[in-house]
């Protein structure tokens, strides 16, 4: 067998059992029995060179009763052929050919269990004593057994390699065969091969050398379809270069099939986990020269919030989430920040070689590439200072980002989102560095002839090398037009007379520095301006109380307040009898749902309304000293209260004057600037500090009239220089009065505004379409018009 030609016929015919499970069992089921079948009978295969020194050493120690790991290594070694020793054995005397047909099932499962812990591992992760079970209550069991022995899918007759591309066949039919939830663990075959081709092209020349030893990695491994891709790409391009793989993959069955592909591909399955790779990250130590992954979209983390925070907390930058954590919602950037953490130190070996973290030599090989599948929130999601922005404000200027690439829609089995590869490196060729790429590839696609699931599109092998010629040759293209059939639209429903011109599918890759996708958000404030009154109706306000009561004590006033006298000696104030407390309780209970009981209790209190009736009688004792006209001048108002409080010889406390000058003061864009400080230093307006009449006056910022501008990064100025400028060119002749607040400044930095990041990916391949004439939409609606008036008339006759 030398194809994939051939590697798809040995597939389909290993698939050809689903013909004896039709009607038994449901089509999502046959990938669940097919492939520990195959991956059974595969094993069988290789073990059966070494098969009977393995059942004669077992013999030998049986006897000893070793503990299982020191019985495992004596049996280990005890596979070995021509030097070669296999990472799994079975030392039970049964294969498929004797397993006869009455006691079949007892008997599978014995020879199963006779295999040792990583391979049985697999069996028990699949499930597969239950489905053995049904197939024996079916009476298919015998059947199957049967036709997968009829396959000879040992090492002579099939290659590692090979087999490895009979079983990624098989996983890939499985997970079509199941697509309502195979997007979550098994990424399509058209996107592992364009991600693995970006991570990997830039080493192409480095691969080829004799005695390559190199790492892959997937904390997401999902069935281990970017492993397998990986271990591909470097085959195809050295056949003699090792690669050898990790992962880890937080679903069991996800987990069996993987580390059974990569068992059958002769890696060493201990390297493959099981757990969560964020709460509990089981290759801690280990450092990859490749890394692939595809994490959940949108997936919340709040399960395990509290050992991630602890992490970045504790560990800082020493851990993997130091620059910052994304909101709880969304993990991706989490999946990511852990890749970085895994990334070989650039500095690493030499043109000579070093070591590599399988213990192997890795000549002229420094630092690790990644490619991870991210949806658009990663690229914006979260303002300057944000826990997103701060990570990608390390990412770019750590220049670990080399290219993003737009894919179509439609692409994934469970979602027709949009999505992006991140191809991110610590070892960026001289004409990358300081710049990140942006490929818009999300024209370059074709329909499927069937849909699988939410995948209606797919890429083309001609689709893929577009973007990969893109991103090596390292240019900006232009948009440009691509050879692709229009999208067929829905002919359902009126069809206009004119459709709109279809938009033209194009291409275009473009280059920026890092720094253009960072901005500084600065602080704008303008001044308060206030007006007060000491008039009867703002008074007459202060009655209520001015939260949550404000309202209910209305209406209480209202309906039993009839007898109620502002006379300090009235004793009915504020007083309810039990058949009013009753109903007053009923009526808040049914019209303010929200109020709470301390609340109602509080509100049914004498205390409540004497309090609210004591202060608005200040109020008006400090009305007949101020009189009530309208003062457009807040900075007077201080001094007339002052004064009138020593005129009546009145103490208010400061909680209540408060409350007293929320009543009689408002905002009022004509009444004078309010005066925070007089200042000593030198006036600087553009930082709030004015010159008024020879004083260097700082006025109170109105927080409603508070704005934030984002401010260009350029490296070329200075902080203050760029903001100044733009706050001269964009904000002053809109706004004279506002300054830049200088006391908003970046936590790392310490310069005047907050430094964030942001990647507008669509934004920088828009291209704009002008509406069409005016003439020609008002003959589509006088065509119209005229089309509903014959219909009318036809109503009418």
């Amino acid at each position: 067998m030398t194809d994939k030609v051939t590697a798809n016929n040995l597939a389909s015919y290993c698939w050809s059992i689903a013909d004896l499970l039709r009607g038994d069992f449901r089509q999502s089921q046959y990938g669940r029995i097919i492939l520990p079948f195959t991956l059974l009978r595969r094993l069988e295969g290789v073990l059966e060179a070494s098969k009977a020194q393995v059942l004669a050493k077992y013999a030998e120690i049986q006897p000893m009763n070793l503990p299982e790991e020191a019985q495992e290594k004596l049996l280990l070694r005890a596979t070995q052929i021509n030097g070669h020793t296999l990472s799994f054995y079975n030392v039970s005397k049964m294969d498929l050919s004797k397993l006869g047909q009455d006691d079949i099932k007892s008997n599978l499962e014995s020879y199963i269990q006779g295999f040792s812990k990583d391979a049985r591992e697999i069996f028990e992760y699949f499930n597969f004593a239950e489905f053995l079970g049904q197939l024996n209550d079916a009476d298919l069991l015998f059947k199957v057994v049967q036709r997968v022995r009829q396959t000879d899918l040992s090492p002579k007759a099939v290659s590692n390699h090979d087999m490895g591309l009979v079983f990624e066949e098989l996983i890939r039919r499985f997970a079509e065969s199941s697509n309502d939830t195979a997007g979550e663990h098994f990424t399509p075959r058209d996107i592992v091969r364009l991600t693995t081709a970006l991570v990997f092209m830039e080493d192409d020349d480095a691969l080829t050398k004799p005695g390559i030893i190199r790492t892959i990695y997937d904390p997401t491994a999902g069935t281990g379809g970017f492993l397998s891709s990986g271990m591909e790409y470097v085959h195809e391009l050295n056949p003699q270069a090792v690669m050898r793989a990790y992962g880890q993959e937080l679903n069991p069955e996800s987990y069996a099939i993987c580390k059974a592909d990569m068992l059958i591909k002769g890696q060493d399955v201990s390297n493959i986990k099981l757990g969560n790779t964020l709460s509990n990250d089981q290759l801690y130590a280990d450092k990859f020269d490749y890394m692939l992954s595809n994490p959940p979209f949108g997936v919340d983390w709040k399960k395990i919030e509290s050992s991630i925070k602890d992490e970045h907390t504790l560990k800082g930058f020493d851990g993997r989430f130091g620059p910052g954590l994304p909101r709880v919602s969304d993990g991706s950037l989490l999946f990511l920040m852990h890749l970085i953490s895994k990334l070989r130190d650039s500095q690493e070996g030499d043109v000579q070689g070093g070591t590599n973290v399988a213990g192997g030599r890795t000549p002229g090989a420094t630092g690790g590439r990644i490619g991870i599948i991210l949806n658009g929130s990663p690229l914006f999601t979260g303002g300057a200072g944000s826990g997103e922005s701060e990570i990608r404000r390390y990412l770019l200027e750590a220049d670990l980002v080399e290219a993003i690439i737009g894919l179509p829609t439609d692409m994934f089995y469970n979602t027709g989102i949009a999505t992006y590869v991140w191809v991110l490196s610590n070892k960026k060729r001289a004409e990358r560095k300081g710049k990140v790429q942006l490929i818009n590839g999300v024209n370059l696609y074709s329909k499927m002839r069937k849909s699988l699931g939410s995948k209606r599109n797919e890429m083309s092998e001609s689709d893929i090398a577009t973007i990969i010629r893109s991103f090596g040759a390292f240019t900006e293209e232009e948009a440009r037009d691509l050879d692709k059939p229009a999208d067929v639209k829905s002919n359902r429903g009126r069809q206009s007379a004119n459709p709109k011109a279809e938009t033209a599918k194009t291409f275009a890759s473009k280059i920026f520095d890092n720094h253009a996708f960072g901005y500084r958000r600065i602080t704008i404030e303008r001044p308060l301006r206030e007006s007060y009154q000491f008039s009867d109706e703002r008074i007459a306000e202060l009655r209520f109380d001015d939260k949550q009561l404000n309202a209910p004590m209305q209406w209480v006033y209202d309906s039993y307040g009839q007898n109620w006298s502002d006379n300090p000696e009235c004793e009915h104030y504020g007083v309810f009898n039990d058949e009013q407390a009753i109903e007053i309780r009923g009526h808040i209970k049914t019209n303010f749902s929200d109020l709470k009981e301390a609340k109602i209790k509080e509100l049914l209190e004498r205390k409540t309304w004497l309090d609210c009736k004591q202060l608005m009688q200040q109020a008006k004792q400090l009305q007949a000293e101020i009189g009530n006209a309208q003062h457009d001048d807040m900075n007077g108002y201080a001094a007339a209260v002052k004064a009138a409080m020593q005129a009546q010889d009145l103490k208010i406390a400061t909680r209540e004057l408060k409350l007293i000058t929320a009543a009689v003061s408002w905002k009022n864009p004509a009444a004078e600037k309010v005066i925070k400080k007089v200042h000593k230093a030198k006036p600087n307006p553009l930082y709030g500090l004015f010159d008024v009449n020879g004083k260097t006056i700082e006025y109170q910022p109105d927080s409603e009239l508070r704005d934030n501008e984002n401010v260009a990064l350029d490296p070329s100025q200075s902080v203050d220089a760029l903001n100044e400028a733009y706050f001269i060119k964009e904000v002053q002749p809109h706004v004279p009065d506002a300054w830049i607040d200088a006391s908003k400044k970046d936590a790392k930095d310490e310069q005047i505004g907050i430094v964030g990041y942001e990647i507008p990916f669509n934004r920088h391949f828009y291209e704009y379409q002008p509406p069409r004439d005016l003439a020609e939409i008002d003959a589509d609606l006088d065509a119209v018009s005229a089309e509903i008036m014959a219909l009318l008339q036809e109503v009418h006759s």
